[in-house]
């Protein structure tokens, strides 16, 4: 018996749990998950449009692009606007539009703590929350969303859902082999550890971008 088995052992005595108790727990726990039990849902239809609205309230900025083709354009439109740099680093899975056309340089890759603006897609989008769902992997590295000042992501319209429950039930479904890491960004970065005054940008990017495709 390893240390950690002797542990779990002692704690399973001290709170009187048997082989039954143990196994009853499992099957409350797996009918609980299996119920899927959810709150009030926006409609099908109008989730886009919660998404916009709860993720402005998150400080986030938000625009709209029609195809994937147009998205270097939008991107450096908006860079501009703001008076951003124009050197980014995108996801693998962005890397093959033609960002040069738009006047951009650009790496594909993992960003390094020298890359001023990253650009992602997203797993799902979560409409309740104004919530972009990350995950690792080789064509999504998740230092992209985190090192940057300036966080740009990609969310394709039909990857919005309306809740946490819902985009954690697509994962179950799709991933056959899980992520090592999941992350979830809700506008930027932010704390208010210091005398309660909110300070942006304190633990990752200071500005989040979202272009709704499609």
């Amino acid at each position: 018996m390893s240390v950690r088995d002797d542990i779990l052992v002692r704690l399973r005595r001290q709170l009187g749990r048997t082989d039954v108790s143990t196994a009853a727990a499992h099957e409350r726990a797996a009918a609980t998950m299996a119920a899927h039990r959810t709150g009030p849902r926006a409609a099908q239809d109008a989730l886009s449009e919660r998404f916009i609205a709860r993720a402005l309230e998150m400080n986030s900025t938000v625009d709209r692009c029609a195809v994937l083709d147009q998205v270097p354009a939008r991107c450096a439109d908006w860079l501009a606007a703001s008076g951003l740099p124009r050197e980014l680093v995108v996801a693998p899975e962005l890397g093959s539009l033609d960002w040069a056309a738009a006047g951009l340089s650009v790496r594909s890759g993992a960003a390094t703590g020298q890359d001023p603006v990253g650009v992602t897609g997203c797993f799902r989008a979560i409409a309740e929350t104004g919530t972009l769902m990350l995950h690792s992997g080789a064509d999504m590295p998740p230092v992209n969303s985190l090192l940057p000042e300036t966080h740009i992501a990609i969310v394709r319209r039909d990857r919005i859902v309306a809740d946490m429950e819902a985009a954690w039930t697509d994962a179950r479904h799709e991933w056959v082999v899980w992520p090592r890491a999941v992350n979830f960004v809700s506008g930027p970065s932010r704390t208010a550890d210091i005398e309660q005054t909110i300070v942006l940008g304190a633990h990752a990017p200071y500005r989040v971008h979202l272009l709704l495709l499609g």
